[in-house]
């Protein structure tokens, strides 16, 4: 019996090990075919969306171009696809992107059963909810027997059940797997409410028919970490996207700049030396060029640049830094040490 049991465990463990065998490997992949395959939302303002020419913008966006810009030192080199919330996910364990850049929220379940690893958060966010002034609703428990578009698949829909369970209150949901849809059956009037991560809905509002029309409430009703995902068992090409996203975070802190990067190659600072390559081993470490992380800052930018681009006081969601400030100034972009 007891020779039994030690096979089974044996076997289990191959098993195991053969799953994280087969997964490995995502870099050089990406190297054979010439750009990062990343996955991104595609009808989300200030996170991933094209704009009229075309081109790709955001905050998920420039994560992703990040990723491109340490493995081949141009961020050029990448391919979006736009996922829904439904696809995303599967998208990624099947294969078809190399890593998921779309405002997805780390949870235990994500990042155990679903066989999913999230690296650093690169927005910390909460759930709210987006009411019509003309109905002269000031918080969100004013909402009952509302209906409210959600979309299906996500940490939205959940949370919004339990938050109406919690407060004693019905709702009728109206359930869009389409952002887009989804936005325009709310400003069309089919929804009382719409529900989401707060910079979700100050991503809708700004592109809406007449934003003043429209305000967040103030309730906040759960915890948001959005992250990049990756497939388990590749532990290196995790490393070289979490260190990307950790980087920009990395050069705000140090007063790297995408205009100044070049002159703070001269700089006599050893974290300074080794964060930009001047003194190697980083890169090395990582698998990547030694110069990973000035790649980085000089065609993309420091975290700091890159969310006052894309969702910042001038954009038109006009998002505070809140929790997405540096810790030394009351957030917790915190990166630990590059060397």
């Amino acid at each position: 019996m007891r020779s039994r049991r030690l096979w089974v465990w044996m076997s289990v463990a191959v098993i195991l090990l053969g799953a994280g065998v087969a997964t490995a490997g995502t870099l050089s992949d990406v190297r054979a075919k010439g750009f990062v395959q990343v996955g991104v939302n595609g009808q989300l303002a200030g996170f991933g969306i094209p704009d009229e020419k075309g081109e790709w913008k955001g905050l998920d966006v420039d994560t992703g171009r990040a990723i491109a810009a340490a493995v081949f030192g141009d961020a050029k080199k990448i391919k979006f696809v736009p996922l829904t919330a439904v696809q995303r996910f599967t998208a990624l364990q099947s294969g078809e992107i190399d890593v998921l850049c779309r405002n997805a929220t780390w949870t235990l379940s994500r990042d155990t059963a679903l066989g999913l690893s999230f690296v650093q958060v690169n927005y910390y966010d909460g759930q709210g909810f987006m009411v019509p002034k003309k109905l002269n609703i000031k918080s969100a428990k004013q909402l009952d027997g509302a209906t409210v578009c959600v979309l299906p698949g996500t940490t939205t829909e959940q949370n919004v059940a339990d938050y109406f369970r919690t407060h004693n209150m019905k709702m009728k949901p109206v359930v869009i797997e389409n952002n887009t849809e989804l936005n325009k059956a709310f400003f069309s009037g089919r929804c009382d409410c719409l529900t989401s991560d707060a910079s979700q809905l100050a991503g809708a509002r700004s592109v809406a028919p007449n934003p003043q029309d429209y305000i967040i409430l103030p309730e906040i009703i759960s915890k948001e970490p959005l992250a990049p995902a990756v497939r388990h068992g590749d532990d290196q090409w995790k490393d070289i996207v979490n260190f990307s996203v950790l980087a920009m975070i990395e050069a705000e802190e140090l007063g790297i700049t995408s205009k100044n990067v070049d002159e703070m190659l001269k700089s006599t600072n050893p974290s300074v030396q080794r964060f930009l390559g001047v003194v190697p081993g980083n890169g090395k470490d990582l698998g990547v060029d030694e110069k990973f992380a000035y790649n980085i800052v000089k065609q993309v930018g420091n975290y700091g640049e890159v969310f006052e681009r894309n969702v910042g006081a001038k954009t038109p969601l006009a998002l505070e830094r809140g929790l997405n400030a540096l810790w030394t100034h009351g957030g917790l972009m915190y990166a630990p040490p590059f060397k």
